[in-house]
């Protein structure tokens, strides 16, 4: 047991320094390329080449994964993400134009699209069924201070150094991510047979979801909710043009939400299990909606700060209930394949969240974007519950089995 311990340690603390990394890339990247153009447009060119890779690369990613060591494909997709820290800190130092910026975020989604299904599907493989839920809350409170830690970090250095150094540092992370995956023990092996028609089939992760009447209206929910009301693309335009708060500012918008998330990370540890965790999960997508509005309308910075504290909050429990709920229902023989697709969902509700509130903002500015993306997430929570009620009826998560099937 204290072996088990130590792996679920070594797992947490290298998806939380891949995060890190990411999050510290993403603060800079969009900060010098919007000080550079002042153009939202750029914004919507940093999010969407970060989209492309998780589309084209979801299937041999996901057919990768299940055939390969799991543990070895996390290292080398969290050394990729290093390398890509250190060509970003060459490219700021020799003030490269903006496609080299564009091109390096490219391989950073490549390296991505593979440590999402790999590292997910690699948990199951580590931890015992019923000790789940508790390492996704561990999971999501490390990832969650990363994510604090990384704009925070960003924000601070970006005030006393050149991005470059920032970007350097990253590599660092991503070295220790690799070493930590590296030091895992074997994966225990499935035992669901790896073999035959349907496990050879790509197909079976997105059919698996299709006919799910649980794990489509979740990744629907987390895909158009965030793809409409996510605003952490348009948050230097708010920093700079909205609230006028500068890089230290907008380091305190960034980490605002993981604070949150942090905090219910925490909180959620203490609380029973949810009974009815389909309906939390439509009233927590709903309410974040809901949050967006006000931080659109907003022009006060402790306002903003604590609309962004709730929506990290919310978004906790969101991601908590989902990753959950697609470790517990889905056979092990095609992990990461559905795994694969469910970045997919994830990737395109961020990334290409972040291209179309770019692309809106260029076209009727920053504050409609946020408040109109705000109240069609909630009409999607209402079109989601109608379309799929067995969502609401879910039981709690420790009762989920995956079918005897895969397919």
């Amino acid at each position: 047991m204290p072996a088990l311990e130590q792996a679920v340690r070594r797992f947490v603390g290298a998806r939380a320094l891949n995060t890190f990394g990411r999050a510290v890339i993403g603060a800079t990247v969009l900060w010098e390329l919007y000080e550079r153009t002042r153009d939202p447009l750029v914004l919507a060119g940093v999010g969407l080449v970060q989209v492309v890779p998780v589309v084209l690369l979801f299937v041999p990613s996901g057919n990768l994964v299940d055939r390969a060591d799991r543990r070895l494909l996390s290292t080398a997709a969290a050394a990729g993400a290093g390398l890509v820290g250190i060509g970003l800190a060459a490219a700021s130092a020799l003030a490269a134009p903006v496609w080299v910026y564009l091109a390096l975020l490219l391989a950073l989604g490549g390296c991505t699209s593979l440590h999402a299904p790999a590292a997910s599907a690699l948990l199951p493989m580590i931890a015992p069924r019923e000790a789940l839920p508790r390492a996704n809350r561990i999971l999501s409170s490390f990832s969650e201070l990363s994510q604090i830690g990384g704009p925070s970090l960003a924000g601070l250095a970006l005030a006393a150094v050149a991005p470059g150094w920032v970007y350097a540092f990253v590599a660092v992370t991503g070295l220790f991510s690799a070493a930590l995956y590296r030091a895992l023990p074997p994966p225990r092996p499935s035992s669901v047979p790896s073999s035959g028609p349907a496990t050879r089939d790509w197909r079976v992760g997105v059919s698996y979801i299709w006919r799910s009447p649980l794990l489509l209206p979740a990744m629907t929910l987390d895909m158009f909710a965030v793809l409409f009301a996510g605003v952490t693309a348009l948050l230097p335009a708010i920093a700079t043009d909205i609230l006028h708060v500068g890089p230290v500012g907008y380091g305190v918008l960034r980490a605002s939400q993981s604070v949150g998330a942090v905090v219910m990370a925490v909180l959620g540890g203490r609380l029973p299990p949810w009974r009815r965790p389909g309906r939390v999960l439509l009233v927590v997508v709903a309410l974040f909606g809901a949050a967006t509005v006000g931080i659109g309308l907003s022009r006060s910075l402790p306002l903003t700060v604590a609309l962004l504290v709730a929506c990290g909050a919310l978004d906790n429990i969101s991601v908590v209930i989902r990753l959950t709920l697609e470790q517990l229902v889905v056979p092990d023989a095609i992990r990461g394949r559905v795994g694969a697709v469910h970045f997919v969902f994830i990737g395109m509700s961020n990334e290409l969240g972040a291209a179309e509130s770019g692309f809106a903002a260029r076209l009727i500015g920053v504050v409609p974007t946020i408040a109109f993306g705000g109240a069609l997430a909630v009409l999607v929570v209402g079109v989601v519950a109608l379309r799929f009620p067995a969502l609401a009826r879910m039981p709690p998560l420790a009762e989920l089995r995956p079918p005897d099937e895969p397919a």
